[in-house]
């Protein structure tokens, strides 16, 4: 039987917490003093960061919202096509990129759908651990998301980039940490790791070799395999999150090692999140907690694991909000100062004069970090009250990443790629997207689209209720109407299948198109894909300056 755990507050666990939290802010503000103070600009021109500190800083940027979805176990390997480009380019938002391979309006439309992902996205990564917290204290939820934007917006607005990454460093360290302990308490109160392995097993918890081709599966080897390495190689090497860090690094040497080290260490994140849930399952095998009414949603479970196995041992709450804080803050950090170099470098200079002075350049990153932030905090309102913005998010950002990737992978990969191939083969690939996203949003709103559950029991529990997956997929079965395949497609494939609407329209539309392109310079080009440049692509790209030029001239 599962004994009642509450999940309350001393004063210990808020000096914790407070730690936690100051140090951070400190670490932030003191890198944005002095003569430390520079923009993403300078500090990218630099050059003068650590690799592994790079490495766990990307990283932690994406541990709050990537942490389940998989080992990227091929990340280096796509990496590799697109990050030598970006860093021979010298470029402060990767989006420029796409000005430079096609026109601007390619270049707008990507940045914009960053700006939008970045915006519905912020809101709900401050607002989860803020509700946590205030259930634990009774603190108004809304007041917990602002002072915790504040502190990340100030630390963010002041210490720029460098505090953004030296932040994420030692979240990352806080966050590991915890978590590491956390299962050494858990394996030593459950009879060790071949008790749990064993139990996983027999539960049905580790089919990771399930080789059934049916996309619709919601986990699978090939969901991993493909889906899950898209999104992830769409995360750290084509988001301005995780790119911009990897060209703070002084060589291309250093950013390959960086990006080794990153996808270790989010093998090792993902591990321990994995072991995390496996010792969860071990110990309410025979009683869930859900079942039990014991919990009243799934997301309290590991809160609930977490005092359980340690025995309310004192300060134990505050160590691990604090954990959960800093997962929040290293991803809200990054965004804010992501969106903020996109928004000025991609948009604001569109308009501003071009001899603006560096003091005014930092001003105005910081107003908009500040503006960034203060939206998230009124976006909060809206979360408590519109349930349906979850949904929502996961819908535009799962339109947003694979007509992204695509377009990247237009530029780099196929030389033959134009302006109207990338421009209208995004449009088409969000369009697409969108035209399977949205309904099926629609039909799990409604509870039309189900996934099997994993056996799950009560019978140690007082109640002599037991629970099996059969029931659920009785009343699934019997349900007179069953959404449309392509609408249960399993949510790792979204990514992909946006990569391939807006590659293969982007190609054919860029055929038909292809009157009098300009050669494409071998340096917007992957190395890999150098063998389908022209032969005399050189001296095309040449003549083609110098006929600009005379124009120009004329």
């Amino acid at each position: 039987m599962v004994a009642k755990t509450t999940f309350t507050f001393s004063f210990l666990d808020y000096i914790i917490l407070i730690i936690v939290i100051t140090i951070s802010a400190i670490l932030g503000i003191y890198h944005g003093t002095g003569k430390r103070q520079n923009t993403a600009n300078d500090i990218m021109r630099s050059k003068k960061n650590n690799v592994i500190v790079i490495a766990l800083s990307v990283t932690v940027c994406h541990f709050s919202a990537l942490t389940f979805l998989g080992v990227p176990a091929d990340v280096y390997r796509f990496a590799y096509i697109y990050l030598p480009v970006f860093f021979n380019l010298e470029i402060v938002s990767i989006y420029e990129y796409l000005e430079r391979r096609f026109d601007r309006k390619t270049k707008l439309l990507s940045s914009f759908l960053f700006v939008l992902a970045e915006a519905l996205y912020s809101p709900l990564v401050i607002y989860t651990p803020s509700l946590a917290f205030s259930a634990a204290t009774g603190i108004n939820v809304h007041i917990i998301t602002s002072v915790m934007c504040g502190i990340c917006v100030c630390y963010t607005a002041i210490g720029g980039l460098k505090a953004v990454i030296w932040t994420d460093f030692l979240q990352f360290i806080v966050i590991v940490a915890t978590m590491l302990f956390i299962i050494f308490i858990g394996l030593q109160t459950q009879g060790g790791f071949l008790s749990v392995w064993n139990t996983a097993i027999v539960g049905q918890r580790l089919d990771i070799f399930d080789f059934d081709l049916d996309p619709t599966k919601r986990n699978s080897f090939w969901t991993l395999v493909i889906g899950s390495t898209f999104q992830w190689i769409n995360y750290i090497s084509l988001t301005q999150t995780g790119m911009q860090k990897f060209l703070c690094l002084p060589t291309f040497k250093a950013c390959v090692w960086s990006l080794i080290y990153c996808a270790l260490s989010m093998s090792v994140v993902v591990t321990v999140a994995i072991l995390t849930g496996l010792s969860i399952y071990d110990r309410y095998v025979k009683c869930d907690p859900l079942i039990s009414k014991t919990i009243e949603k799934h997301d309290q479970i590991v809160p609930y694991y977490i005092l359980d196995v340690t025995g309310n041992m004192n300060g134990i709450s505050g160590v691990f909000m604090g954990t959960i804080f800093c997962a929040a803050l290293s991803s809200l950090s990054s965004g804010f100062n992501a969106t903020s170099n996109v928004i000025y470098k991609d948009f604001l200079t569109l308009f501003l004069k071009r001899n603006i002075s560096k003091r005014k350049v930092t001003n105005i990153l910081q107003l908009i970090v500040v503006v960034a932030g203060l939206f998230a905090v009124m976006m909060g309102f809206l979360v408590e009250h519109l349930g349906e913005l979850v949904p929502l998010t996961i819908s535009v950002t799962g339109m947003v990443s694979g007509p992204s990737m695509g377009i990247y992978t237009l530029g780099m990969m196929f030389p033959k790629a134009n302006s109207n191939g990338a421009f209208y083969g995004a449009l088409g690939g969000i369009l697409g997207s969108a035209a399977f996203l949205v309904p099926k949003e629609y039909y799990q709103y409604h509870n039309l689209i189900s996934y099997p559950h994993k056996p799950l029991s009560t019978e140690n529990c007082n109640s002599n209720l037991t629970f099996f997956s059969s029931l659920d997929n009785k009343t699934v079965s019997e349900n007179s109407f069953q959404p449309p395949f392509i609408f249960r497609i399993s949510y790792d494939h979204h990514c992909f299948i946006g990569v391939i609407i807006t590659v293969i329209l982007g190609l054919i539309i860029s055929y038909l198109t292809n009157k009098n392109d300009a050669p494409v310079d071998k340096k917007l080009i992957s190395p890999i894909c150098h063998f389908l440049l022209p032969k005399h692509r050189d001296r095309e790209v040449m003549e083609h300056f110098m006929e600009n030029k005379d124009q120009q001239n004329s």
